[in-house]
């Protein structure tokens, strides 16, 4: 697997619901406890915390730490303590996942979450959004990821639980690490390292640094990856956190093998085996055999790319392998008998019985293999069409937040219609090219949607980066909102930052790019309330409604080309942040007189 293909996928798992706080893992804590827990002296409230921080720090033993969630879900139940029954089920989940059974994982974490819930506990909840969405992450379901990230992140920014906060911005990073969206994920991971640093969290910092290694390995720039992870490792091995290290010794590996130094590439593939084995996590142990083989396979050696690759086969379908090894025995004994028989009547038989039974035989093969070969149709059919199915699935899921967005998505997939919701404070933007209309006249049909597109999709990317939410398009005009349809404390700012993006990538990237008419832009900003929802039975449009669009309209129709030009409103929001020039009070058409501001 090449620097490009490498998807890293790490739940931080420091994080567990004591309270309001998190703490970080500790096997010393673990062993020390188990002392007590041995001599089955604490009862009630003291033996479920007992047996939650056993659960928590055991890291040495995984199924040891799946056993204490189990005791810990029975006990809770019981006594009717419901945060920590909620505790137990993500605790359960946590090490389920680390084991591989993600199946199992996700269920546990569904019933964490439904726990959290009975309790009202909005912390809880979201951390098992985040929590769901690295199980749809590692199951390549990218849609469902982006989708509980966000819905993750969006509740944690209104809690003082940081901690909490940048692991799960962390997982998102991997996610846009996975999809190859490298600015994203290294936004996203330095966010989290920024709010590790200042909290002073060194497991969290250590998970950050490797992070930020892994999308400095995928850009080339291996010296800072390098640097980088080897600094996570250190501190990962002073808190004896395995898993994340298997992960990162593969990535050096990658990063040697990109230089051409296959015989450290391969010790470090070999290291992250041995950890994996020595700790029984078992996608660890797959993909470090996986790397192994290819290894040896770039080395000449193809004996031993064999035997990593068996390897790798063997923990990848473990369970599946089992049965069929199971069944590959049986056939095989069952065959071995019957030639024994066989030739037992051999001997003890006259001709006739000889020939009876070699038809006999012939005839049992046959059907054997008629039964094997419909058997093996059979499950190849249904495979094939199990991934069609869900290959259009993901296809339809796709095209819908294509088109909407993700909370309005889930709404109309789950009750068929989408409510209309009034947003009091919405931050609306629109934009322009000067002279389209003179300029598209001049220039090939052909040559100018080439044009647009450029621009639009770079407009695209900027949005998205800010965490807006695209309302549409009409000609050479562009309409973004920030605040919905998840609300935001920041969507003045992030409209700002992203309107400072947009005119400095038409200002400087357009204009060197052979095939794209160099278009000026000019911008208008207005915050106000809003009705978002969607109108009509066809081809559906995300839109909103009210008399800040109509301003935020008049707004850009006011500005001038390579400016933002903003209402009071908005200034009032962003003026301690952003420097701006007073305009005074201008006439706007239906209007009356308005106070404008360009942002400087």
């Amino acid at each position: 697997m090449g620097l490009n293909e490498k998807a890293i996928y790490l739940w931080i798992g420091f994080l567990v619901f004591f309270g309001s706080s998190a703490i970080g893992q500790d096997q010393k804590v673990a062993d020390s406890l188990k002392i007590i827990y041995k001599q089955d002296i604490l009862k009630d409230t003291a033996r479920l915390k007992l047996l939650l921080n056993l659960s928590f720090n055991e890291m040495n033993d995984l199924n040891l730490a799946i056993q204490y969630a189990d005791e810990l879900i029975i006990q809770a139940g019981q006594m009717g303590d419901i945060e920590r029954l909620s505790n137990g089920y993500f605790l359960k989940g946590n090490n389920k996942r680390l084991l591989g059974d993600l199946e199992e994982a996700l269920d546990a974490y569904i019933k964490s979450g439904d726990a959290a819930r009975k309790i009202n506990s909005l912390t809880g909840e979201a951390i098992t959004y985040g929590a769901m969405a690295d199980i749809y992450s590692v199951s390549n379901n990218h849609d469902n990821a982006r989708l509980y990230y966000q819905k993750a992140i969006s509740t944690l920014r209104l809690s003082s639980d940081s901690i909490r906060l940048a692991s799960v911005i962390s997982n998102a990073g991997d996610e846009f690490l996975n999809t190859r969206n490298y600015d994203s994920a290294l936004a996203y991971f330095r966010e989290a390292e920024a709010i590790f640093q200042q909290i002073n969290y060194v497991s969290g910092k250590a998970y950050s640094l490797g992070n930020i290694g892994m999308v400095y390995a995928n850009i080339g720039q291996s010296d800072l990856a390098e640097k980088n992870i080897n600094e996570a490792i250190r501190l990962l091995e002073g808190s004896e956190d395995y898993y994340p290290i298997c992960v990162y010794l593969i990535s050096m590996a990658d990063i040697y093998l990109a230089k051409g130094d296959t015989a450290t590439a391969v010790n470090y593939a070999a290291k992250s085996l041995q950890l994996a084995q020595q700790y029984g996590l078992k996608d660890e142990i797959s993909n470090a055999s996986l790397k192994l083989s290819e290894l040896y396979e770039n080395a000449g050696k193809p004996a031993e790319a064999f035997n990593f690759y068996k390897n790798y086969i063997t923990y990848r379908d473990s369970v599946n392998n089992i049965q069929a090894v199971q069944k590959m025995a049986d056939l095989r004994t069952n065959y071995e008998l019957s030639q024994k028989q066989i030739e037992v009547d051999l001997l003890n038989q006259q001709k006739r019985s000889q020939r009876i039974i070699v038809i006999a035989s012939a005839v049992t093969a046959f059907l054997v293999l008629l039964l094997a070969i419909g058997l093996y149709r059979r499950y190849y059919f249904i495979k094939r069409t199990n991934v069609i199915i869900e290959a259009e699935r993901s296809r339809s899921e796709s095209l819908l937040l294509n088109i909407l967005p993700a909370e309005t998505a889930l709404e109309l997939k789950e009750h068929g219609r989408v409510q209309a919701k009034k947003f009091e404070s919405v931050t609306v933007l629109f934009a322009d090219f000067k002279d389209f209309t003179k300029l598209a006249e001049q220039v090939e049909p052909e040559q100018l949607v080439k044009s647009i597109d450029f621009y639009f999709r770079e407009f695209d990317r900027i949005t998205t980066k800010y965490g807006l939410e695209k309302i549409k398009t009409i000609g050479d005009a562009y309409m973004c909102a920030g605040g919905l349809p998840i609300i935001s404390q920041t969507h003045a700012k992030s409209v700002i930052q992203a309107a400072k993006e947009i005119i400095d990538i038409v200002g400087k990237l357009a204009p060197v790019q052979d095939y794209v008419i160099h278009f000026e832009v000019r911008i208008g900003v207005h915050t106000g309330p809003v009705v978002a929802g969607i109108a009509g039975t066809k081809k559906w449009q995300y839109d909103i409604w009210g008399d800040t669009v109509n301003i935020a309209s008049r707004m850009e129709a006011m500005s001038i080309t390579g400016k933002v030009n903003l209402s009071e409103t908005t200034h009032q929001l962003i003026k301690d942040e952003f420097p701006c020039e007073y305009r005074g009070l201008l006439e706007v058409k239906n209007r009356g007189a308005l106070q404008m501001y360009f942002l400087s």
